[in-house]
This record gives structure tokens, C-alpha cells and sequence, in this order.
């Protein structure tokens, strides 16, 4: 991080105190975010034993059996927010059974690091990776880094081990970190109870269309169930947030709605294929058919609405989906219709 520099101050004295005073801010902001890093570690790590302790119990809570996650998890969430979900809950039952020692946990990493770290399968590898992580202040980004680069694997079977330690140094040293990128870290944004600064809309028309969306499916009367808005799907080292997701019981699948602004481009729809393949991956249950996605673009004089299905089920959407579904040119005219109303309401707000 570089040095304060004054602009228009030229006594050295004042440069000395500005780097001094620069320094401790430094310092302070680190042990913020180290407190809070060890207090959520600690936090997970107590939690999961409390579970696996439970489930130890014998007989007597048999009768819970896989349903005790999901029990805790609605209770926990009601109160503490999505932080405790099943999925975390999982995780942090699989921290304390990996690491049952408090003491041999090291409390220089974050839980991010940690949940990254139950993703490797050999415990030699998983130990060296945590080890290095602490002794080099690896982000965890970068360990993710080398986890993906299989960098432990490379190093044992390396006869210059020189030589794949200095590509290693060199590609993190270009990872540069920012304590802003831990704030929005949404990990610890749900641990904390905060909605995720990278999640929430920045503009009130675009709340303003999710609300109407939501509401104009609902009043169609053709089998719409709302399921929930933003929306985590998450594999082991990504998190993604879908605007909208229904149920519908008519045709039985799921239908998610991504809402941009701009103009569609070959990315969106590259992005929306990629949430209906892991929505089928991680939603869909026994019985359900494939998913569908929408994506939406509210563009200033002319929206798009473009249906996205998995290659291979285009015969299915020609003769089911669309007998129910309403057309691209129904959603993207309601989405224009209402865009203007409520363009127009702000510009009226704005001339009181």
C-alpha cells in the first residue's frame, strides 16, 4: 500500500508525521479485519462441533437424521440471515470433523480460506496448502489460485522445484488484495448479517421492474410460484446471485430471470446458460423438468427478452413451454410498458 503523500505541504516534519500516522491507520484496519476473520472461524468451527457432537448422541437422535441440517438451517437463517443455510451449515460440520483440534487450526486464515479448503481430498495436501496459506499471507484468492494449478501436486513431481516456487510468487504477487475486497466478500457479508454490497441494486428502476416482474408473472394464473429473489447459487469456489426464481407447477420447472440493463449481449447469454446448467445441477429435484431462463434488457427505447433452455431441449420448449410460458414479445412489451410508467413517475418526483 504506498506511503501518504502531502500536496501542499512541503515541511518534512509534517511528511514524518503523515507516514506515521498513515502507518497505524495501516495497522488498525489489519487487526480489524483479522479479529473478525478469527471470530468467524472460531465461530464455524464451534458450530460444527456442536452438530457432529449432537449427531453423536446415539439413538436418541435418530430420528432426526438428514433432516437436522435443514431444521437448524430454517431456525438459524429466520434469525441470522443466509449465512446458516444448509449448505453452510454442511460446511462447517465438515470443518470440525477435518479439523476436531482447535489448536491446530490456524487463526491467520479467513473462513473463505477454509471453505476452500474442504475441497481437497488428500489430507497431506490439504494440511500443506493450509500451512502455506498462513506462512505466506496468501489471500484467498491466491490459494484458490494454486489450489486450481494443482501447485502442491506440481511441486512434489518437479525436479525444479526453484522454478515452479518463483512462477507461483510471481503470478500472486500480481493479485493484488484491498481490504474493500474483503468487505464485500459475501461469506463474511452473510456471517455478518449484511446484504452483499456487490448484490444490491443501484438503481430504483431497476427494483422498481423486479417488483413488477414478480407481481405480473404471479397475476398470469397459468401455474407461477414464487420461490425467491437474489437468489445464492453456489459451487465451491463461485457465488452467483439470480434476480428472480419461480416454480412453475404446471409445467413442474423451475424459470429464473436475470434483469440487465443495456443491451443484450453475447455474454448475457453465455452468463444465463451457465445459471440454468447449474440450477439443474444444484435445484433440481427427481420429477422436476429442465430449467428455463429468462434474461430481460432494459433498454432505454427498446427492451429484449430472450428464453434460454440447456442444447438438446429446444423440442420440449416448442411443445410444452410455450403453451404456458408468455411469449418474448409479451414480457418485452410489459417490461417497456412499465419502464416508461415509472420513468415518468420519477420525472415527476424530480420537477416537485
Amino acid at each position: 500500500m504506498s506511503q501518504i503523500k502531502p500536496t501542499d505541504v512541503q515541511d518534512p516534519k509534517i511528511d514524518s508525521l503523515l507516514g506515521e500516522q498513515g502507518e497505524v491507520i495501516r495497522q488498525a484496519r489489519q487487526k480489524v479485519l483479522r479479529a473478525v476473520d478469527t471470530i468467524q472461524v472460531q465461530t464455524c468451527w464451534q458450530i460444527g462441533r456442536h452438530i457432529v457432537e449432537f449427531e453423536q448422541k446415539g439413538a436418541q437422535r435418530a430420528g432426526y437424521g438428514k433432516q437436522l441440517l435443514a431444521l437448524l438451517a430454517k431456525d438459524l437463517t429466520a434469525q441470522f440471515g443466509k449465512g446458516f443455510d444448509d449448505r453452510n451449515l454442511r460446511y462447517m460440520r465438515s470443518f470440525y470433523q477435518l479439523f476436531p483440534i482447535w489448536n491446530a487450526v490456524r487463526s491467520e486464515l479467513s473462513w473463505t480460506h477454509y471453505r476452500r479448503l474442504l475441497g481437497v481430498t488428500s489430507d497431506k495436501a490439504r494440511h500443506w496448502y493450509m500451512e502455506e496459506s498462513a506462512n505466506l499471507n496468501w489471500s484467498s484468492r491466491a490459494l484458490d489460485r494454486q489450489i486450481n494449478t494443482l501447485y502442491y501436486e506440481r511441486l512434489l513431481m518437479s525436479r525444479d522445484k526453484a522454478d515452479v516456487i518463483e512462477e507461483a510468487t510471481t503470478n500472486i504477487a500480481a493479485m493484488k488484495s484491498h481490504p474493500r475486497e474483503f468487505i464485500r466478500d459475501p461469506v463474511m457479508l452473510e456471517f455478518l448479517g449484511l446484504p452483499s454490497a456487490g448484490k444490491v441494486r443501484e438503481s430504483c428502476l431497476e427494483q422498481a421492474l423486479i417488483d413488477h416482474l414478480q407481481g405480473f408473472l404471479l397475476e398470469l394464473g397459468k401455474g407461477f410460484s414464487f420461490v425467491a429473489r437474489q437468489q445464492r447459487i453456489s459451487t465451491h469456489d463461485v457465488d452467483l446471485y439470480i434476480d428472480l426464481v419461480f416454480y412453475n407447477y404446471l409445467l413442474k420447472c423451475f424459470v429464473i430471470i436475470d434483469l440487465k440493463r443495456g443491451r443484450l449481449s453475447a455474454r448475457d447469454v453465455g452468463q444465463m446458460d451457465m445459471y440454468v446448467r447449474m440450477y439443474d445441477e444444484l435445484k433440481r429435484s427427481e420429477g422436476d423438468k429442465p430449467t428455463v431462463g429468462i434474461i430481460l434488457c432494459a433498454e432505454s427505447n427498446d427492451s429484449v427478452a430472450r428464453y434460454s433452455m440447456l442444447k438438446g431441449n429446444e423440442q420440449l420448449f416448442a411443445s410444452s413451454y410455450k403453451t404456458i410460458l408468455p411469449s418474448e414479445e409479451e414480457l418485452r412489451a410489459e417490461l417497456n410498458r412499465e419502464q416508461a410508467l415509472i420513468e415518468e413517475r420519477q420525472r415527476l418526483q424530480s420537477t416537485e
